[in-house]
């Protein structure tokens, strides 16, 4: 037997001019003209006679465990590489499996295309076997929804799902029944097109310019937009002009080298305190590539840090995001890197008002930041009376279990450089960010506004896939790793070494918190105790477990996993066994105290 995963491809070259073609060939070759290398998916009917010339066409079809995983792949992937990500599956269930994956990326903005084959056009309407309505699952998750509508327009519907994925940065979907991969007919392969985004209007970018003239404290705050434009080096020339500290958007850590000493950590959830003081005191924000999201912008620490005095300056490649969560004084309509090139320009021989306080800044910066990396030092442990009561009971029955914020230390000052790092949704991942620092783009995934669970060890494994020369590390609390760790299969099969980092408390913590904060901790339902290892289970499923439960264990457990990840191509788990202690409440905005008025209830307060 052939095994076609290995074979090497006949040809990458795109046919040249009309040609006779079946409608499979016409996908494929569709696929061929957008690079796609790489998709991943579980392979199904629907699709067998496009799947059957993928490899020599030079496409690799991953298989994956659960096509949720599949997505999310697909969107690591995307974020790695700034191509795009590739899902596939079988019409109905494993289309529908696809729903949650596709909706992170959305929120991401990645450029990830699912291809969803549905039944065929003889059958559609009479409820058949696995038939569904498969174009409203991804209505709200989709920025274009493209529907094959006769065989001989395969190759055209294909190539605008790829074009627009790039060119409104999110996902797109290419729905085709499945006979219509059948049939033959006179096609051209279009070429792809993208789009040139520009640096916006002039009418705004000297708006801009005149704010930025009288600015005494300017800030900005780097986002998503400037890692998709490959715009750092450009945000630290403007932030160099200006003097101004550089925080990153929530969940974008990325956005901004944290060596730089104009860097000040990132804002949102768990976040950095240097950053929101000094974003407190702005008299102007430059928002560069980030729509500046509700949820980024909530107070944290008992602090409302955000400057709402303060002129605002928004930069986004989509006009529609512009002014949508925060008042602005100037919307710019453009690609990040771009437009930060053209302020710089226009900034280079004019004397600002900030040029005169340029060193006192600086010095702010430093002392702002080595005051916040004593405190993370300093604080060992979560100081609210739960955690305490926590702490002593984990001596009797536990021994000396991590506290969460020593492991999370450990993990950073055991990362190499070029590490790339996804994490989950939950407490310890969110208390995470502010010990997460990079030195360049594309290394940084996390749910971002949808929040799903189940998220980590598929992204990283895609974000690998597409970068097999760099370090790849997961972090995931206990209740997230159990919905996704069968994806440890998939990195095990294919040879996608990642490592992975269970945080163990036994406990849904995010949610747990909130009861503690606000229902007298009347605890339901988020227990995890169990007596299995997941080192165990993940040794079972050909993969490197590891148990450690000293903190003088943990760096060294990672340094390990990573040289077997680089060196011998192994998949490790490395299971942390931490207290059940909690950081600060997920949703505090979005939870009040409980009123109760029926009597049976009246203890529930």
């Amino acid at each position: 037997m052939t095994d076609v995963l290995t074979e090497k491809p006949t040809s990458r070259e795109v046919v040249k001019g009309a040609q006779k073609m079946t409608s499979s060939e016409a996908f494929v070759e569709t696929l061929v003209s957008n690079d796609v290398t790489d998709m991943f998916g579980i392979m199904g009917s629907a699709f067998m006679d496009a799947m059957d010339i993928f490899a020599p066409a030079g496409i690799r079809l991953v298989p994956v465990v659960h096509e949720q995983g599949a997505a999310h792949m697909a969107d690591g992937y995307a974020r790695a590489s700034g191509r795009h990500g590739v899902v596939i599956g079988q019409n109905g269930p494993g289309i529908s499996n696809c729903v949650t994956g596709i909706a992170a990326a959305y929120w991401a903005h990645s450029p990830v295309v699912i291809i969803t084959p549905e039944a065929g056009t003889n059958t559609i309407g009479l409820g058949g076997f696995q038939e569904a309505n498969q174009l409203p699952m991804f209505q709200e998750f989709t920025k274009y929804q493209g529907h094959v509508t006769h065989p001989n327009r395969m190759a055209e519907f294909t190539a605008r799902c790829f074009d627009r994925a790039m060119s409104e940065n999110g996902p797109t979907q290419l729905n085709i029944p499945r006979d219509y991969f059948y049939g033959e007919s006179i096609t051209e392969i279009p070429a792809p097109r993208r789009v040139d985004r520009g640096a916006g209007g002039t009418k705004s970018l000297d708006e801009a310019v005149e704010l930025l003239k009288t600015a005494k404290n300017p800030v900005i705050v780097s986002g998503g937009g400037v890692v998709m434009a490959d715009g750092v080096e450009e945000a630290k020339a403007l932030a160099e002009r200006l003097g101004a500290p550089v925080v990153n958007s929530y969940q974008h850590n990325d956005s901004f080298p944290a060596s730089h000493p104009l860097w000040a950590g990132p804002l949102g959830y768990q976040g950095s305190k240097a950053g929101m003081k000094l974003i407190s005191q702005a008299d102007v924000v430059i928002a560069l590539g980030t729509r500046l999201g509700p949820f980024g912008t909530l107070p944290q620490y008992g602090q409302a840090y955000w400057p709402t005095e303060a002129k605002i300056i928004q930069i986004d490649a989509d006009h529609t995001k512009l002014g949508l969560v925060k008042k602005i004084a100037v919307g710019i309509t453009g690609d990040a890197k771009a437009v930060a090139i053209e302020l710089s320009k226009r900034l280079e021989s004019i004397e600002l008002a900030s040029d005169a306080t340029k060193a006192e800044r600086a010095a702010t910066i430093k002392s702002e930041k080595e005051a916040w990396e004593q405190e993370l030092s300093d604080w060992t442990h979560e100081k609210d009376e739960y955690s305490l009561d926590v702490i002593e009971e984990a001596k009797g029955e536990e021994g000396n279990w991590l506290h969460p914020r020593q492991v999370l230390r450990e993990l950073e000052n055991a990362m190499p450089e070029d590490v790339m790092i996804s994490t989950d949704i939950g407490n310890i991942n969110s208390v995470a960010h502010s010990y997460l620092r990079f030195e360049k783009p594309r290394s940084f995934f996390a749910p971002m506004s949808f929040g799903n669970c189940g998220y980590a060890l598929p992204t990283i494994i895609g974000a690998k896939a597409a970068a097999p020369h760099r370090p790849a590390v997961a972090y995931a609390g206990d209740g997230a790793w159990a919905m996704s760790m069968g994806e440890v299969l998939t990195a095990v099969r294919h040879d996608i070494p990642v490592t992975a980092v269970v945080f163990r408390n036994r406990q849904w913590g995010a949610e747990k918190k909130n009861q503690v904060e606000f229902y007298n901790r009347r605890f339901i339902a988020g227990e995890l105790d169990n007596g299995e290892s997941f080192a165990e289970m993940a040794r079972s499923m050909g993969a490197e477990g590891v148990v450690v439960d000293n903190l003088d264990n943990v760096g060294a457990a990672l340094k390990e996993a990573i040289d077997a990840q680089m060196l011998e191509g192994k998949t490790t788990v490395i299971e942390v066994m931490c207290t059940r202690e909690l950081g600060d409440p997920f949703r505090r905005d979005a939870l009040s105290t409980p009123v109760r008025h029926l009597e049976k209830y009246k203890d529930y307060v």
